[in-house]
């Protein structure tokens, strides 16, 4: 490889910076090469609609990866939560990384949790997986909340509560983490609470797919586990036919005996966003050793869910 510098292209708000500034750095050491970040403005940013209103899925992964294709930047880093669940043949996937903590979070007042939020609580969230989950949640503990529609950056989000506009506002841990703020957590949201966005905690690294150098020197960063994980959880959401703005949540974990990791567990729900209805099933397997069997135990579990009824808690589907 030259030592010419590797422009990676990134969304320009602070946590997509400081999470491409984290991969920058993964790359520039396996590479030996200079990476400069090449900031790019997408839909998601400058849109002040709420995401489910404007489609949710590839609202902030269009730009970057037409950049990609006209050759403006050698790769991109994306939250893989955003990423539409098909790929592009013109692009390759050449990394995921080990996953960050895939939990979702409060930020709420007074340094309240969960079960502390008082009669009539208001409760900021963009997404309408975490509001049929909470809601969900609130109806079987007796709780008296409200959900409110929010968007906005980190930083948006969490002056809501510090002007007293809401109680408490849910985000991603991994989010926090990267930009150095989980000390503002006030509760951390059990997965058998609420289940993260399917690939949440996650970063995909993207590249032309005919670029096979820097997809060799990429698959360096990319974490086998995660990959199966994340896989299976996308699959189970293209099954669904849903978008990254529908009201599914997946999580794949690693069952492990000892030091020695068995099986995966997969978890799905989808729910209507007043919580009133869940459909929320789990399967165990082997450890997938290949993307076909991830992508095979998320589609057997999609089909398991689609005959509970989850089609129809959806609203619209995502074609």
């Amino acid at each position: 490889m030259t030592d010419k510098a590797l422009r990676l292209g990134t969304r320009r708000s602070k946590l997509a910076m400081a999470q491409s500034g984290q991969v920058a750095e993964a790359v520039g050491q396996v590479t030996g090469r200079p990476v400069e970040l090449v900031e790019i403005t997408t839909y998601g940013d400058v849109s002040r609609e709420h995401l489910a209103q404007i489609g949710g899925t590839g609202v902030f992964v269009a730009a970057l990866r037409e950049a990609l294709l006209r050759g403006e930047v050698d790769f991109a880093v994306h939250s893989l939560k955003d990423l539409p669940t098909a790929q592009p043949e013109e692009l390759a996937l050449a990394a995921i990384p080990v996953r960050e903590d895939p939990r979702d979070v409060i930020v709420a007042r007074d340094a309240l949790k969960l079960t502390d939020l008082p009669r009539g609580a208001r409760i900021g969230t963009g997404s309408p997986r975490r509001m049929a989950q909470l809601n969900a949640y609130a109806r079987s503990h007796g709780m008296d909340i409200e959900t409110v529609p929010i968007r906005g950056n980190v930083d948006t989000r969490i002056g809501y509560v510090h002007k007293g506009e809401l109680d408490a506002v849910v985000l991603a841990a991994a989010g926090l983490n990267r930009i150095g703020r989980i000390d503002e957590v006030t509760d951390f949201l059990s997965v058998d609470t609420v289940l993260p966005a399917p690939g949440q905690g996650a970063l995909a690294i993207e590249c032309a797919a005919d670029n096979a150098e820097l997809i060799a020197a990429l698959a360096e960063l990319d974490d086998p586990f995660t990959r199966a994980a994340v896989t299976a959880e996308r699959s189970l959401l293209a099954a669904l036919e849903a978008g990254c703005s529908a009201p599914v949540g997946a999580l794949a974990d690693l069952l492990a005996d000892g030091q020695i990791v068995k099986e995966m567990r997969l978890r799905g729900v989808v729910g209507t966003t007043d919580g009133a209805t869940l459909v929320q099933l789990s399967t165990t397997g082997p450890v997938p050793e290949t993307q076909e069997a991830a992508t095979a135990l998320g589609r057997e579990l999609a089909t398991e869910m689609l005959a509970q009824g989850a089609a129809g808690l959806m609203g619209e589907r995502a074609h």
